[in-house]
């Protein structure tokens, strides 16, 4: 039975004091700055599941305040996420949408006296501000009159001024222990062409004055974000009681949940933007990164990341996850999806003495796949052990094993090399599957030498080497050099005709799939998650 979190129950409770429940209105507001990483999911779900729990839209917003850091592509690559994890929006806005109905908003808080032009620079306006122990210093300009910050604003739109020349500030509270509302910055300018607006504005909104505002003009009821944001709660609503009309008497409301995080992985797109910098990383959709491109990369299934979200739940405690919870969920998921393949790592040769040609035998688990067993198979280096031990039950000599979806063999003898390798092991197979079955102390998986290709293979470890990297400042000092590990394998035919969208289970090793630098010529997997 489904537990209401506490965001449904101040829900329900808004709804008992007379929040109409058609008024209901949910959105998720990324940025596009960078990609999404697993920590959006956490939000996309929650404000998706609510959208649907009570029959009201969800819009996708895109909050593009900053022409220096968005781009059209991350834009691009945000709705190809959302789309693979299975949600869909009603409506898709952008911040830029607004630009012109917030431009005339912050006109008529200067019209009421509560914000003005100032034209000190921003290391000063920091120092004024101080901390929240310190009395904060009002800015000189803070007493111009309504008419010349009127004057002086239009100047800025006009593009009059350079950058960094002035800025427009809400009039709140220099003394206020609460920094956001020591007169927050509300535009400055930035003279960058815009991917969207392009050239039209040189004046752009901050967050913390445009976002409310949108939440306002789109009809949002709940703007639920995590926890970073709580100290910016007084100044939403601040700046929302500011702009009301009587007509529009549904006002949004903000509430915070904990964020996601994921012990030795970061949830920050400033930092994997340095990681990518530093060339510590191929690219935003590198397998080892908690990017939902990544992730999508690497093996991970929608339904795996989504199981995930809802075991965690939501709530306000802040605290950081384990990988292996996640990887629970997905190897749950790929157990019932994934094609079982055979692909030996460290091979061995064994030679079939009494096989004089290949039998071509039928693999019913996976697609009624044909498997060539010939007179030379690979199997696992490790799977042989020259003298045997009592706890050892695979391949040694005199024993008897079977292989995998095949027959019954016993290893008679060792070939070596000059160096004195063993150079291939003589064997003995028995046609009779049944009657020797019961003899057979293990079962190995193999591979035709004759037939086996070879294939590449990426394994992935922890990027970090630290549990908590996004506790630490120099967070990329601590990468591990190991994370990523090239090898190569040795495939049945049938991984030959290998798709993207499939995942393969390699017996006994682990889930692997193809990765997308993948060709015909040269298959590369990745492993997705060991067994």
């Amino acid at each position: 039975m489904h537990q209401n979190n506490f965001l449904e129950k101040l829900i329900d409770k808004d709804i008992k004091k007379g929040f109409p429940k058609e008024k209901l209105s949910f959105r998720f507001p990324p940025e596009p700055n960078g990609y999404l990483h697993l920590g959006h999911v956490k939000s996309i779900y929650l404000n998706f599941y609510l959208a649907e729990k009570y029959k009201c839209p969800f819009i996708l917003r895109f909050d593009d305040t900053n022409p220096i850091k968005e781009e059209s592509k991350f834009i691009q690559a945000i709705k190809k996420d959302i789309k693979w994890l299975g949600f869909k929006w009603v409506k898709e806005t952008y911040a830029s949408d607004y630009f012109l109905e917030l431009y005339k908003l912050a006109k008529k808080l200067i019209l009421k006296g509560k914000a003005y032009v100032d034209s000190q620079n921003k290391k000063e306006i920091k120092e004024q501000r101080k901390t929240s122990y310190e009395v904060g210093i009002k800015s000189p300009f803070r007493n111009r009159s309504k008419k010349e910050n009127i004057k002086l604003f239009e100047k800025m739109k006009d593009g009059c001024f350079n950058e960094g020349e002035c800025v427009l500030r809400a009039k709140i509270d220099m003394n206020s222990p609460n920094i956001k509302l020591r007169d927050p910055i509300m535009y400055r300018i930035l003279k960058k062409k815009h991917y969207k607006t392009k050239k039209k504005w040189v004046i752009y909104p901050t967050y913390d004055w445009a976002h409310g505002q949108n939440d306002y003009l789109e009809k949002i009821s709940h703007s639920l974000c995590t926890l970073e944001f709580k100290h910016n709660n007084p100044l939403y609503n601040w700046f929302i009681l500011q702009i009301k009309t009587k007509n529009h008497v549904i006002l949004p409301k903000q509430y915070e949940y904990s964020r996601l995080n994921l012990n030795y992985s970061i949830m920050s797109k400033k930092k994997i933007q340095i990681l990518i910098k530093k060339k510590l990383v191929d690219n935003w959709d590198d397998p080892r990164l908690p990017t939902i491109s990544g992730l999508r990369r690497r093996g991970f299934t929608p339904k795996s990341i989504c199981n995930f979200i809802k075991e965690i739940g939501i709530s306000k405690r802040e605290n950081n996850l384990d990988i292996s919870l996640l990887e629970f969920h997905l190897k749950k998921h790929l157990n019932k999806i994934a094609y079982r393949v055979m692909v030996v790592f460290n091979p061995l040769t064994l030679i079939i003495e009494n096989l004089n040609q290949t039998k071509w035998l039928i693999e019913k688990t996976t697609n009624n796949r044909n498997l060539p067993f010939s007179r030379e198979i690979y199997i696992e280096s490790k799977d042989f052990l020259e003298t045997k031990t009592d706890n050892f039950f695979r391949l040694s000599i005199g024993q008897k094993v079977r292989l995998k979806s095949a027959f019954i063999i016993k290893a008679k003898s060792i070939i070596k090399n000059n160096n004195g390798n063993i150079k291939y092991i003589l064997c003995k197979f028995y046609k009779n599957r049944n009657k020797t079955n019961k003899k057979a102390t293990s079962t190995l998986h193999w591979v035709s030498k004759k037939y086996s290709f070879p294939i590449n293979i990426n394994f992935y470890g922890k990027l970090f080497n630290i549990k908590f990297p996004n506790k630490v400042k120099n967070f990329s000092h601590y990468v591990n050099e190991n994370s990523k590990i090239k090898a190569k394998a040795y495939a049945e035919p049938y991984l030959k005709n290998a798709k993207h969208e499939n995942k393969y289970q390699f017996l006994r090793s682990g889930y692997f799939c193809l990765d997308k630098e993948s060709s015909s010529q040269n298959l590369i997997f990745n492993q997705i998650v060991s067994l």
